[in-house]
């Protein structure tokens, strides 16, 4: 397969390359406005992104969301670098600060899109009436309802651990991602349905107008999860999926260590093949590798098999390591 319709290359070095993004399918159209400028900045995480290597299988399965449209639902055991891949791409398609929404059980669709502080709002009146007025300042959008505000790039949103979610917020979740758009009720029935208020960002106010916010450009969302539940129909056809695998042997460990930790790296053959044996025997996350090499780079003297295997314990498997 040709490798120009590649948006996404997984090669770290930063472009501009989304713009040759062609015209969404109609069915995956959006017209929100007026359309927000390009937010700029680090992803967040800027280690992390410059050191990731995906593999084949990411880069593309990035791009089909990319240019479908759709959520890239990422599963894989821990460490695999689901959460780390949202990172990369925000990194080299230069698409700003990722919006990261961790997920557990307690979590709602609401908590994703907004929060308002009638409370706040009540104890402004009460000291300066012209303050309530202003709602927006009591209204803070979330990393989702940020994710979809008009901007002209799609901004990069990481719903981390769906798995951990209630039952219900994957299919709450449809709507929103069907709709690219959602509303907020405490402004949509005021007189005055528009208001300037607060990005999950946290330094910047942007115009909701009609108690509305609908997307222009549909956010790339990596939603991750460690497999701990299954996902309804409904909701997995509207994704892109991918499974992401721990490395297949000793010299994509080797290369991988070598790009987070540079010369640090140099003499640990030992320790990326006692790793690689080990992880036969029960799962083990790669950072524990990293963590070891790093760390018998600076011990000294000390027997470094056991002094891994100390910061090495099994993630899952091999009941009987100590």
């Amino acid at each position: 397969m040709a490798a120009d319709w590649l948006i996404y290359r997984g090669d770290r070095t930063p472009h501009d390359g989304v713009t040759r993004l062609p015209e969404p399918p109609k069915w995956r159209r959006f017209d929100g406005g007026p359309v927000l400028p390009d937010v700029t900045g680090d992803s967040g995480e800027p280690h992390q992104a410059r050191t990731y290597l995906p593999s084949d299988d990411a880069v593309q399965q990035v791009n089909a969301a990319l240019y479908l449209r759709r959520p890239l639902l990422v599963t894989g055991p821990p460490g695999a670098g689901k959460s780390t891949l949202a990172y990369a791409v925000a990194h080299e398609l230069k698409l700003g600060p990722v919006l990261h929404w961790p997920i557990t059980s307690r979590v709602t669709l609401r908590d994703g899109l907004y929060q308002y502080d009638p409370l706040t709002r009540l104890y402004a009146a009460r000291q300066e009436a012209a303050a309530a007025e202003d709602i927006g300042r009591y209204i803070r959008l979330g990393p989702l309802g940020t994710a979809l505000l008009p901007y002209a790039r799609p901004r990069v949103l990481l719903i981390d651990e769906i798995d951990k979610s209630d039952i219900d917020l994957p299919n709450d979740l449809l709507t929103v991602f069907e709709k690219g758009e959602y509303e907020i009720p405490e402004l949509a029935r005021r007189a005055e349905a528009s208001a300037e208020v607060f990005t999950a960002d946290g330094r910047t106010r942007v115009t909701v107008r009609e108690g509305a916010v609908r997307c222009h450009a549909f956010p790339l969302v990596v939603m991750t999860s460690n497999g701990e539940r299954d996902f309804p129909p409904a909701f997995l056809r509207r994704c892109v999926t991918l499974e992401l695998r721990q490395p297949a042997g000793e010299a994509e460990l080797a290369a991988i260590v070598r790009e987070h930790l540079g010369e640090l790296a140099d003499r640990s053959d030992d320790l990326v093949r006692h790793f690689f044996a080990r992880s036969a025997a029960g799962t083990l996350a790669t950072d524990q590798l990293l963590n070891a090499v790093y760390l018998c780079r600076h011990a000294g003297d000390a027997d470094r098999l056991a002094l891994a295997d100390r910061i090495m314990p099994y993630l899952s498997g091999a009941a009987d390591d100590d």
